[in-house]
């Protein structure tokens, strides 16, 4: 069965990877230097490394059904979920371990809609969906961070410290919103019991507070671009591996 897409023909790349062809030669520079084309033993795989990788993108791009995807690449339906399974946790971005000490980051978690219910918990979309906790650099607006999901009615305050992202941060300064009292972020003044308007140093504060969190806002609403952040059909660890993957994609897109 004959291609339809393929990485061969650049013009594919940009629409279903979301990168330049460039940078898709980047990164499969960078997956092959990790082993993502060691040869196993058994038999090959039926598609070249840059055909696999724009597969799986075009999975995360588009959210069509393995039974919808395989006749655009010409393989069968068993292996198009064998190369997701394969590539997804190679593609996933690492969490960066060193901050330099000006460093500001934002966090704020983000619901994704998730078929698999034995991860998910109806949140307050009343979906079953997952809570992803992301933080990115407030100066590059790059990820730097995508803790574990966890259940999406777990509020912020606990999915920070239960997810990993809080361990990866450290002491880093970090912003957060107002659903986040009590963990040590940066997060805006309230009023208190009986309190009138807040002091005008405190308003000012929180405005300027205001515009920086809103990258974080801005990054998810890039990411969700990709379909299926907005209806995961993957099982178990597979929505981490596409939040994380995406994350790459985003990252690279941003950087060039």
């Amino acid at each position: 069965m004959a291609s339809v897409i393929t990485a061969s023909e650049p013009s594919w790349i940009a629409p279903f990877a979301g990168l330049s062809p460039c940078r898709f030669g980047k990164l499969l520079t960078t997956l092959r230097r990790d082993g993502a084309n060691v040869v196993h033993r058994g038999r090959p795989w039926s598609l070249p490394l840059e055909d696999r990788v724009l597969l799986v993108t075009a999975y995360w791009c588009t959210n069509l059904t393995l039974r919808q995807l395989t006749p655009l690449f010409g393989v069968s339906k068993s292996t198009t979920g064998r190369v997701i399974n394969h590539l997804g946790p190679l593609l996933a971005l690492q969490p960066r371990k060193r901050f330099a000490k000006d460093t500001v980051l934002v966090v704020d978690g983000t619901p994704v809609p998730t078929r698999d219910h034995t991860v998910a918990e109806r949140s307050k979309n009343y979906r079953y969906s997952t809570n992803h906790q992301v933080v990115i650099d407030a100066d590059t607006r790059l990820i730097v961070v995508v803790g574990q999901p966890l259940a999406g009615n777990r509020n912020d305050c606990k999915a920070w410290e239960e997810s990993g992202a809080k361990d990866a941060v450290g002491n880093t300064a970090t912003i957060a919103d107002g659903g986040y009292p009590g963990t040590g972020l940066v997060i805006p003044h309230r009023r208190q019991r009986g309190q009138g308007d807040l002091p005008d140093l405190e308003e000012e504060h929180d405005k300027s507070h205001k515009q920086v969190r809103a990258r974080v806002e801005h990054v998810f609403a890039r990411m969700k671009t990709w379909k299926i952040l907005r209806d995961c059909r993957l099982k178990g660890d597979g929505v981490h591996h596409a939040m994380r993957g995406i994350a790459r994609m985003h990252n690279l897109a941003l950087a060039g």
